[in-house]
């Protein structure tokens, strides 16, 4: 016998109305449904399931079990159902079955051929994504620039956009990473924001310091120097001799390559004996010859070099020796400062002599005075 029948007395309802008893029906036990969710909790768009399982079903010829679902996005087939999650907000959802037993068309008209059961489920809303933002180097010097590094993260697999601003420079990023410009920036830290967004309108943001340098100014330019041309022609001892070209010229080289400096020529002159007896109106002193020195290379360095007389100034000095010392001053250099010591000479009371001069008989004078 099946579980689900038993021998008992029925009452039948005539076609007369009359109600008699009559022994040997079958009962049928009450249909019985349970349903459960494959997951109990998932986020949005996740796959859900609910399965209706059926118990105490009549084991009758020609009967079956049919299923109708209803819920929230649920298409029911038979034991089983589907949840469309991706269109559920978050929040607490039930699906429901309803079983009918019977002969087909005629399903759930006997006494205990229907059943019902519900699974509950919850969509969790997204986590927001996490974020974290380097930057290399983090010390820059100004003008040049640093890489911005943001690096997030979906705990669940959202899709993500990134956004980069500043505090000074400028930036410019494409995906995760961005370049900070720090061109004209001063000396000082410069924040750099990187925010990430999802597709669910979570946005979180971090932050990275970039410190900028400034380097300090270059040192003033000083003053060269260069070679030194002797005078020891006793017959001429103010003449630039031969022996002295080779110098000049490597001087008037210096000046053609750097047109914007100065060229200065400091003459000197060794000490002069003391003069016995009457001394000559015109005779040199030494200071006098420290300057005619001078006047008469820069003379050399205008007119066989071609250098133009605007650049080159002539002083004397006290090195005590028979002998012009020649400078080269960039821009921006200032010579009193770089050799200190040297008199401007005043080229309106100093005329330069051709080198070809025949010499004085003041010269001679000196000449027999050094002997």
């Amino acid at each position: 016998m099946n579980a689900r029948t038993m021998k008992a007395a029925c009452l039948v309802l005539t076609s007369t109305g009359l109600i008699f008893l009559s022994m040997g029906c079958k009962k049928i036990e009450p249909l019985k449904l349970d349903c459960s969710a494959s997951a109990p909790s998932l986020y949005q768009g996740d796959a859900q399931t609910v399965t209706a399982t059926p118990s105490q079903v009549a084991q009758k010829k020609n009967w079956d079990v049919v299923y109708t679902w209803s819920g929230t996005g649920v298409t029911g087939n038979g034991t089983t159902a589907t949840v469309n999650t991706a269109s559920l907000d978050p929040g607490n959802y039930t699906v429901k079955a309803d079983a009918k037993e019977g002969k087909k068309g005629k399903e759930g008209l006997k006494p205990n051929t229907t059943a019902s059961c519900s699974s509950d489920f919850t969509v969790k809303p997204f986590d927001p994504p996490t974020l974290t933002c380097a930057a290399a180097p983090a010390t820059v010097m100004s003008g040049t620039s640093a890489t911005i590094t943001a690096t997030g993260s979906s705990p669940q697999n959202r899709p993500l956009t990134y956004n980069f601003s500043s505090s000074g420079g400028s930036i410019n990023g494409s995906g995760n990473t961005a370049t900070l410009a720090t061109t004209g920036a001063p000396a000082g830290n410069i924040t750099v924001t990187c925010s990430v967004a999802d597709d669910k309108a979570h946005t979180v943001s971090a932050t990275a310091s970039v410190e900028v340098q400034v380097p300090p100014p270059p040192p003033p330019p000083k003053s060269q120097t260069l070679c030194s041309i002797q005078f020891g022609d006793k017959r001429r001892a103010e003449r630039v001799n031969n022996e002295a070209k080779a110098c000049l010229d490597d001087v008037a080289l210096n000046a053609q390559q750097k047109p914007d400096a100065t060229v200065v020529v400091v003459g000197n002159s060794a000490p002069l004996p003391e003069k016995k007896g009457r001394h000559h109106k015109k005779e040199m002193t030494a200071a006098d010859l420290a300057a005619q020195r001078a006047v008469n290379t820069k003379d050399y360095l205008v007119t066989d070099k071609g250098i133009d007389a605007s650049r080159i100034q002539v002083r004397t000095g006290s090195s005590g020796q028979d002998e012009v010392q020649d400078y080269l001053v960039p821009a921006g250099a200032t010579f009193d400062n770089d050799v200190p010591g040297t008199t401007a000479v005043d080229e309106g009371a100093v005329k330069a002599e051709p080198r070809d001069k025949k010499p004085h008989h003041h010269h001679k004078a000196m000449e027999g005075s050094a002997k």
